[in-house]
């Protein structure tokens, strides 16, 4: 065809909202010669029966600054590109039927004023005021969103594919993308009417994805679920009220009986998220067709039957309305419900912007994150939450499906601290699991990675049920006392299996690692801790190097950052230097407390046990070697025990025999995070990400300013000189029963001026403590401000910029 685009710099493949978007904002920063391919008509996917809601609800940062950004988006759209749209901004009532979701609403309202937006708790009394058809006899309050409200879903998607248009870009309907193929540095789109060539690739294929991603050899982890919604006739007393106050009713969401119900026109919409629910295409007998499009599942009303009834007994104008029509269509899911947005894993210059449960309400935002990547290398929100790195490939078909439909069957639930989803578990198991469960270990996932959480006592409650609590002192809270204490006064062991570890050898390895941290790469024979910032300066990761020869360091970070800091790591990777993910080769003990030496010389470990802090030591434990690394993240004299996967269970054994005379008790994550945030050590993506930079983060102690360059060093030297806008603290907090959550909003003088980034109760000080970012003129120590938990503000004092425990590290140089 002679119109055909035969090159472009970007090619989107898919046409719905999220696709459209993200065609749109390239050519908004400037990246018109973008091509998108659609197999069949726009919005012929999940965006076509979609119900348009869009919320601005979250319990996650990211989303919520997405979802903000597009409800903000849309209200503008229209009239930027000229096309007629039909959003209705009604506002929302989220009821809440317990203290615990009343929690959960207060502590996104701070979160939500934080980002700008004035949310609001209802009382029982108050709800009927805004929705005066609801029975509210058993209700405990409700959250009031203004904000919220829905949308035409092809007319969005319209409106940003007409404003891509008249920006430049280019969209080819019914024109399928087939193949890919890589050809230098190219990428060669194959499509029926012929071959694109392009610098990237965009996966916005939405329920299609995983197809298209196999284009790219990539097993995308997601799956389809079955998702209906009914629409009911006209009311005449609903649109006797409606015409009488000029406006809808709020959307309704009785989330803990999960559904929603909105006004239609005058009836209504009903859309439950039940459970049990229905995957499709997840079995030899249901295969996923070649084309869907503009296609439904049929009608299957009897699983919602629960809903409809509660939703009548909750709204009774509802049972006057006739059912008219049942969309029953497939929306799909990663295995944690979040979307992918970012960098396609393994695959160079390709991005994923796909499996958007909610992609009507997120697109816009979506499309704003997707555009950054692709034009600037990074996001201005961090957006770990929807990064495909973030899944490391040991999600399989079948578990994508399980987790997919526990997301889904509990699409409005709570999600507490302490609280661990029960499917799909066991999926990597540590050398001594066996053994840490026989001490009653009660065990969460990190990366597929079952770690212990908290070791139980004779008694204690280890039911699900129990971990349902926003409260501090849950089930978990005397045996975690107790495993601090031990740390504390003798010793303690942590079995921590998964960290992701890479070691990167040849002639001026070091010299190139220098060029990407921030600080100095340590001598041989020592280790110490590097940041990685990005060109502004912000913190990408953090990653503990141990220099094992002039020409060769050991690279350890966190099991969930294998996949991500990887490919950080390789894409600047030169060639004549080699680097090699040992990850699953290796298992880790952290052996810590004050009696941690004497263990080790009972254990009759061989090795220089002499050697200071932040030094590393080969030795042997039971016959067998071990990487010793004089090191502790919770902040106690102590050792990381590395040892190749088969030798692990011969270590431990070894080593909790010699241990259990002089007071070795196991310890869990739970008591870490305790231990650690008393030390004021920083937590990967709560701390540490590049929402913040590394001066922001107090880490200018690892900025080694007479490198002659580093990745960020101009930006962080001219941060440095006009003055850090907002500094990381250490506060101890007059809490009441709960610990500050994530993003808990600081206030001083009724101005809000920070926010939590942890925060967690600490056994050896005997204070709740918070880490967090604060205004940079409130960042002296002995400040007070207040921190908002769950709607209180509670007395909070800057603390010395040191660890509140062991403030000289005397006990870790011990």
């Amino acid at each position: 065809m002679a119109d055909f685009p035969t090159s472009a710099r970007v090619v989107i493949i898919g046409g719905g909202a999220v696709g459209a978007s993200s065609l749109y904002h390239l050519a908004k920063a400037g990246w018109t010669d973008c091509v998108l391919l659609e197999k069949n008509e726009l919005t012929a996917g999940s965006t076509w029966h979609a119900a348009g809601n869009v919320p601005t609800f979250s319990s996650s940062w990211s989303i919520m600054n997405m979802q903000r950004y597009s409800a903000q988006l849309y209200r503008g759209l229209g009239e930027a590109v000229d096309y007629p749209m039909n959003y209705h901004v009604t506002g929302s009532v989220r009821l809440g039927h317990s203290r615990e979701r009343l929690q959960e609403f207060k502590r996104v309202v701070g979160m939500g004023r934080y980002q700008g937006m004035d949310l609001d708790i209802l009382s029982p009394d108050e709800i009927r005021s805004r929705y005066p058809f609801l029975e509210t006899h058993d209700l405990a309050g409700a959250l009031y969103d203004p904000y919220d409200g829905d949308i035409d879903p092809a007319q969005l998607t319209q409106a940003l594919a007409k404003g891509a248009r008249q920006m430049g870009a280019r969209i080819e309907r019914f024109c399928p993308a087939t193949g890919v193929r890589r050809e230098g540095d190219e990428w060669v789109v194959e499509t029926p009417k012929g071959e694109i060539r392009c610098e990237i690739v965009v996966n916005a294929a939405g329920y299609y994805a995983r197809e298209v991603a196999k284009m790219f050899g990539r097993d995308l982890p997601m799956m389809v679920m079955s998702h209906q919604y009914l629409l009911f006739d006209t009311i005449p007393e609903l649109e006797s009220w409606s015409k009488g106050v000029g406006h809808k009713l709020p959307l309704l969401r009785d989330v803990d009986s999960s559904y929603y119900l909105r006004q239609e026109k005058y009836g209504f919409n009903l859309g439950p998220y039940e459970n049990p629910c229905r995957a499709h295409w997840a079995s030899p007998d249901d295969p996923m067709p070649e084309d869907f499009s503009f296609q439904l599942f049929p009608d299957d009303l009897e699983r919602l039957e629960w809903h409809i009834n509660d939703a009548m007994a909750r709204v009774p104008l509802l049972g006057q309305a006739n059912l008219t029509k049942v969309i029953n269509g497939p929306i799909p899911y990663t295995p944690d419900g979040n979307p992918l947005i970012g960098p396609m894993p393994g695959v160079p210059n390709a991005f994923e912007a796909c499996v958007f449960t909610f992609g009507i309400c997120q697109a816009g935002g979506a499309g704003k994150v997707l555009a950054e990547w692709v034009t600037e290398g990074a996001t201005e929100w961090d957006m770990w939450s929807c990064d495909p790195r973030r899944f490391t490939g040991f999600e399989d078909p079948q578990y994508c499906v399980e987790k997919g439909m526990e997301v889904y069957g509990h699409e409005y639930a709570i999600h507490f601290p302490h609280h661990v989803w029960p499917v799909g578990r066991g999926k990597k198991l540590s050398a001594v699991h066996d053994r840490v469960a026989a001490l009653g270990a009660q065990f969460g996932p990190y990366n597929g990675w079952e770690r212990a959480l908290w070791y139980a006592r004779e008694g204690d409650d280890t039911s699900e049920a129990a971990q349902r609590t926003w409260e501090r002192e849950g089930p978990w809270f005397g045996a975690v006392r107790e495993e601090c204490l031990a740390v504390r006064d003798a010793c303690g062991i942590l079995d921590l299996p998964g960290f992701s570890r890479f070691r990167v050898t040849g002639a001026g390895a070091v010299a190139w690692l220098s060029a990407q941290i921030t600080g100095k790469v340590p001598a041989v024979g020592r280790l110490g801790l590097a940041y990685f910032a990005d060109g502004k300066g912000r913190i990408v990761t953090e990653m503990s190097v141990a220099r094992i020869a002039e020409d060769e360091v050991l690279l350890i970070t966190a099991a969930t950052a294998q996949m991500h800091d990887k490919e950080w790591l390789l894409s600047t990777l030169p060639d004549g230097l080699t680097l090699v993910d040992e990850t699953d080769g290796w298992s880790t003990q952290i052996l810590t407390g004050p009696l941690a030496r004497e263990v080790l010389v009972a254990a009759g470990c061989e090795a220089d046990l002499g050697k200071p802090w932040l030094t590393w030591s080969e030795g042997r434990i039971a016959g067998r070697s071990v990487l010793l690394m004089r090191v502790s993240f919770a902040g106690e004299l102590g050792w990381e025990i590395h040892s190749r996967v088969p030798d692990t269970p011969a270590v431990f054994d070894a080593v909790m025999a010699a241990g259990r005379p002089l007071g070795l008790r196991p310890f869990g994550m739970f008591a870490l995070n305790s231990l650690r945030v008393e030390k004021g050590y920083r937590a990967w993506k709560g701390d540490l990400s590049t929402d913040y930079t590394v001066l922001q983060g107090g880490l200018e102690r690892f900025v080694d300013w007479s490198k002659p360059d580093f990745r960020g060093k101009a930006a962080l030297e001219a941060e440095r000189q006009r003055g850090v806008a907002k500094r990381f603290v250490t506060l101890t907090v007059e809490a009441g029963e709960c610990d500050p959550p994530y993003m808990s909003t600081l206030w001083h003088d009724g101005a809000v001026v920070g926010e939590t980034t942890s925060g967690y109760f600490g056994h050896r000080v005997g204070k709740v403590v918070a880490l967090g970012m604060l205004r940079a003129d409130l960042a002296v120590p002995g400040t007070v401000v207040e921190v908002e938990v769950f709607g209180e503000r509670c007395r909070a004092v800057v603390c010395e910029d040191a660890p509140l425990w062991d403030a000289k590290n005397e006990r870790l140089r011990a």
